[in-house]
């Protein structure tokens, strides 16, 4: 509990905030230097909110098609946790709190992260296979931006926590919709349309400095 006694929530983007790594953009890489350039001039625009993220990942998601799932578990082991996570959940738990991530990335890769550090919920998309190989189409609905801020809600009405002490933290456009719902909104190393709307912005790769605007 914070110190007024109300539960925390914390939820968190996964790629570039939880994560170090773009997941889709390392992804690409196992699939070739065109395919890498091309996925990664795509994400750069979606994440500056230039492009629609529910299109952007499909064509994404669609040069992949064909790239065996061993490349994923590859990508997998190169995905690692951005300084001060670890101390960021440590604190929130500590505090009774709850710390989410909610991903326009992939389950193939943030299911691992989460679980490490020990979140208490997640949600992102997943790739389509089939016979170990990727059929090239997202698995089930996309997590967009409105998908971002209605699993955030859900997790505050779960846990029972007022809007006054949520805290949401992204770094590209399509978090910009569930940042609105927070009352604490962090814009970590993020885009410029990102930096002009949250109420915080932290310029170092560092989420323990989160911890410094939960509210109290």
């Amino acid at each position: 509990m914070s110190e007024t006694g109300a539960p925390l929530l914390v939820v968190l983007d996964v790629d570039s905030t939880l994560a170090n790594e773009e997941g889709i953009d390392e992804i690409a890489k196992e699939a070739g230097p065109e395919v890498q350039r091309l996925v990664s001039e795509v994400t750069a625009r979606a994440m500056a909110g230039e492009l629609d993220f529910a299109g952007s990942l499909v064509e994404r998601v669609r040069a992949l098609n064909g790239l065996s799932l061993d490349a994923i578990e590859a990508v997998s082991a190169r995905v690692t946790a951005t300084m001060g996570a670890q101390a960021l959940v440590d604190e929130v738990h500590r505090r009774g709190g709850r710390v989410c991530a909610v991903s326009g990335g992939f389950h193939e890769l943030v299911d691992p992260l989460a679980t490490s550090l020990g979140l208490d919920d997640w949600r992102a998309n997943r790739l389509g296979h089939s016979e170990g190989v990727l059929t090239g189409e997202v698995d089930g609905p996309i997590v967009d931006a409105e998908a971002k801020k209605t699993w955030l809600l859900h997790w505050a009405r779960k846990w029972g926590v007022p809007s006054t002490h949520i805290v949401a933290v992204g770094d590209g456009a399509n978090d910009l919709v569930m940042m609105s719902e927070a009352a604490v909104s962090v814009a970590f190393v993020a885009k410029p349309i990102v930096r002009e709307r949250a109420l915080v912005s932290i310029e170092e790769r560092d989420l323990s400095r989160v911890i410094d605007y939960l509210p109290a």
